[in-house]
């Protein structure tokens, strides 16, 4: 009961006196929840893969009969001459007409399913994009989060400098003023202390940067930062690595969809030399205005066309076409010798901070004991304020270091995941909203005009602010 009512008095007085309490302290999944959430260039190329939705529902289109009319009002005048009296006589007709036209493609040489199956290939191969993009999102995430807690600490560190340096020259001071040391030594004090506040000016601008690009990459301003309390799992070995990635790096999945639609553009290059065979209907009915009179029927037939000189442009699509193929072919095998060597670096990149990180916290605990025992012996006369500053520098750069492992291991250890192709949300399982690419797509690709499935898609046009 005494500890709820302490507790009760200490929030009263904090309320009292306009003090917010204490936040949680934002986690690194938190900041990349919000890197996802809030990320421009991912809403942009959603964007884009509802683009190539939508070729296929056009050309899911062009195998299906297209009805369309026409309508014309028209006067027609003249003068005409009379053969025996030489005299013009003026005429005039008001005339009205009304038809409706429908064709539909019989035969194209399997043109239009061909592009039907280029745009599935391309739209799968957006979808890697749209995930490569969202790698990109996470990882800078994971980088302003880390660089923001990199920037808190230094600077927690030269304010601490700044400090403890300004003791030591108020010290050097008064042992100065006893005889004990010379004037050397408190201008040694002095410059070290200049030295330290320039530093701390350069920590402060650090955090500002840090904290802008927070803002950019995860959509606000960083509070309170919980430093993550361990690191991502990833495989044992480089090899175990880039055998995942290998199989599963959305960049080379997008590659591999573009070469199987530049496939497919050499076949619909070949069937653009093919004959084209289509139904065609009319249907129509013309009146006069200065009579009575009427008209209307229509026709029905069959319409045979086909290339057969275009200047060589057929032929110069075919090559294009093979050279299209032959490109992506190259992309995808570049691919497949970039991106295990990127894995192999990322790893060389972790081993490295692991080491220096091991290296820093020893270095830390020997610099340490050196500045307290110099400091000791500087009391004693043993040790000039000299010696002792230039403990505490070391002891200073072995704490920085130390700080610039800790971060730099978390980076290394997410750019990994990053070129493996498994820095995605589903991957880190992010408590997020999870975009499904293939729901709009489901929703257009039988191309709908007005039915229960175009309500469905506006309603999700209207849910995403695009309507």
């Amino acid at each position: 009961m005494a500890r709820k009512t302490l507790t009760r008095w200490m929030t009263g007085v904090c309320l009292a006196a306009g003090l917010a309490m204490p936040a949680a302290a934002e986690t690194l999944a938190d900041a990349l929840a919000g890197a996802y959430n809030t990320s421009g260039l991912l809403e942009q190329n959603r964007a884009v893969l509802r683009a190539a939705d939508e070729d296929v529902a056009q050309a899911v289109a062009a195998l299906r009969p297209v009805l369309s009319w026409s309508g014309d009002i028209s006067r027609n005048y003249g003068e005409t001459r009379s053969a025996i009296t030489g005299n013009y006589t003026g005429s005039a007709t008001d005339t009205a007409s009304i038809g409706l036209v429908a064709s539909l493609v019989l035969f194209d040489g399997g043109n239009n399913r061909l592009s039907i199956d280029a745009a599935k290939e391309a739209v799968l191969a957006t979808r890697s994009g749209l995930v490569s993009v969202e790698q990109d999102v996470l990882l800078r995430g994971v980088s302003a989060f880390m660089e923001v807690r990199r920037a808190i600490e230094t600077l927690a560190l030269r304010q601490n400098n700044v400090r403890v340096i300004g003791e030591e020259l108020r010290a050097a001071e008064d042992r100065f003023e006893v005889g004990e040391v010379t004037r050397t030594d408190v201008a040694s004090a002095e410059a070290r202390l200049a030295a330290a506040r320039s530093l701390l000016a350069a920590a402060e601008g650090a955090l500002a940067q840090a904290r802008e690009e927070y803002r950019a990459s995860v959509g606000r301003l960083p509070g309170s930062l919980q430093s993550p309390s361990s690191l991502p799992r990833i495989p044992a070995t480089a090899d175990q690595a880039k055998a995942i990635a290998l199989r599963d790096h959305p960049d080379i999945i997008q590659v591999q969809h573009q070469v199987a639609a530049a496939e497919i553009g050499i076949a619909i290059a070949q069937t653009n030399m093919s004959p084209t065979v289509s139904l065609r209907g009319t249907y129509g009915y013309d009146e006069s205005f200065d009579s009575e009179a009427g008209t209307r029927g229509g026709t029905v037939g069959l319409n045979f066309s086909g290339p057969i000189y275009q200047g060589g442009q057929l032929s110069s699509i075919k090559r294009q076409a093979h050279a299209s193929r032959d490109q992506s072919r190259a992309a995808l095998l570049q691919l497949t010798k970039s991106i295990p060597q990127a894995v192999g670096n990322a790893y060389a990149n972790l081993r490295v901070a692991q080491a220096a990180r091991a290296a820093s916290d020893e270095q830390v605990r020997a610099a340490t004991v050196a500045f307290r025992g110099t400091r000791e012996e500087a009391t004693l006369g043993a040790r000039t304020t000299l010696d002792v500053l230039d403990a505490e520098q070391e002891l200073l750069d072995a704490r920085n270091t130390q700080i610039s492992a800790v971060v730099d291991e978390t980076i290394a250890a997410y750019s990994v995941l990053y070129t493996m192709g498994q820095l995605t949300t589903e991957d880190l399982a992010l408590n997020v909203p999870r975009y499904d690419p293939a729901e709009y797509y489901n929703l257009v690709k039988s191309a709908p005009v007005q039915s229960r499935q175009g309500e469905d898609l506006n309603r999700i046009l209207k849910a995403m602010g695009k309507q």
